[in-house]
């Protein structure tokens, strides 16, 4: 039975630490962890634990482990001497938790890894400027840019640019420079 128990707190300590983590539960603290799973251990010895397992599944969170890379991974670390391995039951409920939480934690880390705003739509075209402002020349050719950016909520905001011949040319020149950046990358991985 005692184990039935030990399984449990640490299932549900595993649930605690990934809402807190990956899926962003302001109600779930270490505190809560502590008072309702662990209320027999010190402060420290539960913090060294709530630690462990945090850093634990960081890991295999951050490596997005399949089943046999998680298998390897947690016998490496149940054969680790000290305070630094886990026990077998530890391993055992590491796996049944990834194995159950592994798609929603890996959606919940790319989410928090995009960039806000993100880019939604684009829309350009090319006009004639019929008269500019200061009495300049007319008919010249510039290139409208509307960006539809979107945040977390959904909400979109435009952002409309315009660019003469020669801002347009330093953009193309700049993303041609990203490009042979990225080829670079790809070509030495």
């Amino acid at each position: 039975m005692a184990d039935v128990e030990t399984s449990k707190s640490l299932n549900g300590l595993l649930n605690g630490i990934a809402q807190i983590v990956y899926y962003n539960n302001a109600e779930i603290t270490e505190e809560l962890l502590k008072n309702e799973l662990y209320p027999d251990l010190t402060q420290d010895d539960f913090r060294a634990m709530h630690e462990k397992m945090k850093g634990i599944l960081k890991s295999i969170a951050t490596a997005n482990m399949d089943q046999a890379q998680l298998e390897a991974f947690l016998t490496a670390q149940t054969r680790k001497q000290g305070t630094g391995g886990v026990s077998a039951e530890q391993a055992a409920a590491l796996s049944r938790f990834w194995k159950s939480h592994r798609a929603r934690v890996r959606e919940s880390l790319l989410g928090q890894s995009r960039w806000e705003p993100g880019l939604k739509g684009l829309t350009w075209r090319v006009d004639l400027q019929t008269s500019a402002s200061r009495g300049g020349a007319a008919n010249i050719p510039v290139a409208l840019v509307e960006l539809e950016l979107v945040g977390r909520a959904g909400d979109s905001d435009f952002v409309c640019l315009e660019f003469d011949e020669a801002k347009v040319n330093q953009v193309l020149k700049k993303m041609a420079e990203i490009q042979e950046g990225i080829d670079a990358i790809v070509h030495r991985s």
